[in-house]
């Protein structure tokens, strides 16, 4: 009973964390007292059923916390584990990292996370031990996904070869918490404890192979801390590309307030990163792409056979026709309280894309719905011709102009053939931003044509069916249209 429910406190814990929610705020949400989820936490208070199931909605876990409460009610009538103290050490409020310094190395194959931290002990005792988190999300924006993915292919300790050291001597560990996705350990600084006053610098590596490890690494400040600075070292043959987001425990996500540096030498590209005095609570999400490669081995073996214009779709990412999810209408977001979740779908979306244009010309703009990647979420990303990027959430036709034309298209998800879609000139279409507020834009000829293709995936609709009875497609090989733009001129309407 006590190991499903420190079960159930670590994936609360866990999950919180990565949806950067403070226990203050997911308290409002599911609707119980900031007391009862610190208790929850501190296992002083065992959770209820109706606690397990809305934290689950609330941090989107894909089912994590109802089946870890289900470990603790198959035992019996749920009771507190034994009580321990509300913060796990009594020494990390009095700890301050004068600099923390990481490095993520990837060969092509696997990723080596190195840590070094500059610690100083502010408090009167003597400091023995220091907690560490390994959390890795190889399908975010997805949680069913990788929840599923992670007790097929579950994390091991063999896999990340876990090395740790203080000042340059080795350091041994104690396991706290060991699930699929994530590993929790106490560093023991045995006979080197950091005293009163005194500085140290302790660090550590894993590893983690590309199957279990998603393009992104992110960065919490759980600790005051003066220095941050993050290295992504990867091989300049693969023609990465990076970017980042910063958020905090109240603030929405925005662009990283310092730039990201690049520099190639000696056939690695790397992308240097630091900040000064980031504050408590801040989370520095670092996310990348590999313009030559898609993500996994098996797509890019895909890839060196790929002959017909629907299987490099389907080596880039992209679910082709037939899959259950793309005839299905996307679950809606709850916006604003799940706009974590989907910037992570729209960053899958916009990488996804990227993947795409990487082997196909796109004249005449591009869109990309969610299913189309394997997400059941109601997100799509449009891109115009002319480079402009439009992002939809939960949107729906509203009006339909009476003029129509009727024009090739291709869908991503039955590349080897265009079909003739009769389309209205200009469509208004309702939309939720990422705020929540509800909005109503008009989209007119070209543009309205991409966006509506993007609509329809998004309640289980590809063209064929928007095509006159009698109507079939042609091959791509018969089509002249590819890399030009869309035409109106002299059209009903135009």
């Amino acid at each position: 009973m006590q190991a499903a429910a420190e079960a159930f406190i670590a994936e609360l814990k866990h999950w919180r964390d990565i949806r950067g929610k403070s226990q203050s705020k997911l308290a409002r949400e599911v609707g119980y007292t900031p007391s009862y989820v610190s208790k929850v936490e501190g296992g002083q208070l065992a959770p209820s059923e109706e606690f397990a199931a809305a934290a689950d909605d609330v941090l989107q876990s894909g089912g994590a916390l109802r089946r870890a409460f289900r470990e603790i009610a198959k035992h019996g009538r749920p009771t507190a584990p034994h009580p321990g103290p509300a913060v796990e050490d009594a020494h990390a409020t009095s700890l301050i990292v004068e600099h923390e310094d990481t490095t993520l190395a990837y060969d092509g194959r696997t990723y080596r996370a190195s840590q070094r931290r500059r610690l100083f002990n502010d408090s009167p005792d003597p400091v023995t031990r220091y907690l560490i988190r390994i959390s890795v999300d190889r399908y975010p924006g997805d949680p069913e996904r990788s929840n599923r993915h992670y007790r097929e292919n579950p994390l091991t300790w063999e896999e990340i070869g876990l090395s740790a050291s203080i000042d340059g001597e080795p350091l041994s560990w104690r396991v706290k918490h060991d699930r699929d996705a994530f590993k929790e350990l106490w560093l023991l600084f045995g006979q080197f404890p950091l005293y009163p006053g005194e500085s140290v610098w302790l660090e550590y590596s894993y590893t983690v192979s590309d199957s279990k490890w998603g393009s992104w690494f992110q960065r919490a400040v759980r600790l005051p801390t003066q220095r941050m600075s993050v290295r992504l070292d990867f091989p300049a043959e693969l023609e990465p590309v990076a970017w980042g987001t910063e958020t905090s425990m109240t603030a929405e996500a925005m662009p990283l307030r310092t730039a990201i540096r690049r520099t190639d030498e000696g056939g690695r590209r790397v992308f240097s990163w630091s900040t000064e005095d980031p504050p408590l609570h801040a989370r520095y999400r670092l996310e990348w792409k590999f313009r030559t490669r898609p993500d996994t081995e098996e797509t890019q073996q895909d890839m060196t056979t790929a002959v017909t214009a629907s299987e490099r779709m389907r080596a880039v990412g992209v679910v082709q026709e037939g899959d259950p999810i793309l005839a299905k209408t996307a679950r809606t977001f709850d916006l604003p309280a799940e706009a974590e979740d989907a910037r992570r779908v729209v960053a899958e979306l916009i990488s996804a894309c990227e993947r795409a244009a990487s082997v196909h010309v796109f004249g005449k703009g591009m869109g990309m719905a969610a299913p189309q990647i394997g997400i059941d979420r109601a997100a799509a990303i449009v891109r115009t011709p002319d480079g402009e990027s439009i992002t939809l959430f939960n949107p729906r036709i509203v009006e339909e102009s009476p003029e129509r034309d009727e024009q090739y298209e291709g869908c991503l998800s039955f590349f080897d053939v265009r079909g003739m879609v009769p389309r209205p000139l200009a469509i208004s279409v309702e939309h939720t931003d990422i705020d929540g507020q509800q909005r109503i834009t008009i989209f007119e000829r070209g543009l309205a044509r991409l966006v509506a293709h993007e609509v329809d995936h998004l309640h289980g609709q590809l063209y064929r069916s928007r095509m006159r009875e009698g109507i079939e497609p042609i091959p791509v090989s018969e089509y002249r249209g590819t890399g030009s733009t869309w035409s109106y001129e002299g059209r009903s309407g135009a």
